[in-house]
């Protein structure tokens, strides 16, 4: 993923530029202080998709980590309880 890098003084000065140019561009921003990466910033669409991927991400690995377990129900069980759900 691009990523742009802006010193911590360009934010303070502005801001407003920066968070507009982030909203068109969508490329993620890497905040320096004293030359040192401190924060990112991202446009809100652009979180949330992340917050979106690391969800399905981490279901993902729960379900690994019940397979390594032994947690195993049959596929008929599985669709009894996702019946729940998904009537």
């Amino acid at each position: 993923m691009q990523t742009q890098v802006k010193a911590v003084t360009e934010i303070k000065r502005h801001a407003t530029e920066v968070m507009a140019e982030l909203r068109v561009s969508r490329v993620p921003a890497a905040i320096t202080e004293h030359g040192e990466i401190g924060a990112y910033i991202v446009d809100p669409e652009t979180f949330e998709a992340m917050v979106r991927r690391l969800d399905i991400l981490e279901g993902i690995a729960l379900g690994e980590t019940d397979v390594a377990a032994g947690r195993l129900v049959s596929h008929a069980e599985a669709k009894q309880r996702m019946a729940k759900w998904f009537p």
